[in-house]
C-alpha cells in the first residue's frame, strides 16, 4: 500500500481511509476499469453502427482505457461475482459483435469466433501496452485494418 500511495502521489494514511486494504483498492480499480469499458462499448455502438466504424469506435476507446488501467481483470473475477457478472455481459457484448462482423461478411466464417475474438483482444493489448507513443486513433486504424485483413474475407 506504501508504493501505491506514493506512486498516487497521497500518504499512506489518506489511502487507507479510503481503502480499507489492498483487497478493497483493487476492486475499486477493477470497477473503474469495467464502468470504463462500459461506456466505451455503449459509445461504440457495437449493434447499430456499420461494422466497421463500431469497430473503429471502440477501439479507439478501449485502447486508452487499457492503458490507463493496465490491470488483469482474470484475477479479480474470482474473487468478485458482481464484477465477474459485469465483465462476462461486456464480454458476451463484443463476442456478439464478432458475430455481426461474421453474419455481414467482415470476418471469414471458417475460422471460429473465439479465436477471431482472442485476436481482437491480443491486438488490442499490444498495441495498448507494448507502443504507448501510438495515438488511439492511428492504433484503431492499425488494429482494424490488421483485423479485417488478417481474419476478414477481402
Amino acid at each position: 500500500m506504501a508504493t501505491i500511495a506514493a506512486a498516487a502521489g497521497v500518504d499512506r494514511t489518506t489511502l487507507h481511509r479510503r481503502f480499507a486494504n489492498r483487497e478493497a483498492l483493487l476492486r475499486a480499480v477493477f470497477q473503474a476499469k469495467l464502468d470504463s469499458a462500459e461506456r466505451v462499448l455503449d459509445e461504440a455502438r457495437l449493434t447499430e453502427a456499420p461494422v466497421s466504424i463500431a469497430l473503429h469506435r471502440y477501439l479507439e476507446g478501449i485502447i486508452p482505457v487499457s492503458r490507463e488501467w493496465p490491470v488483469d481483470t482474470r484475477r479479480m473475477m474470482q474473487k468478485d461475482p458482481e464484477a465477474n457478472t459485469r465483465r462476462e455481459a461486456q464480454s458476451a457484448r463484443l463476442s456478439a459483435f464478432i458475430q455481426r462482423a461474421r453474419d455481414t461478411g467482415y470476418l471469414r466464417a471458417d475460422i471460429d469466433p473465439a479465436w477471431e475474438r482472442a485476436a481482437l483482444d491480443a491486438l488490442v493489448d499490444s498495441v495498448a501496452h507494448e507502443f504507448p507513443a501510438v495515438d488511439p486513433p492511428q492504433a484503431a486504424d492499425l488494429i482494424a485494418d490488421t483485423f479485417l485483413r488478417g481474419l476478414g474475407t477481402t
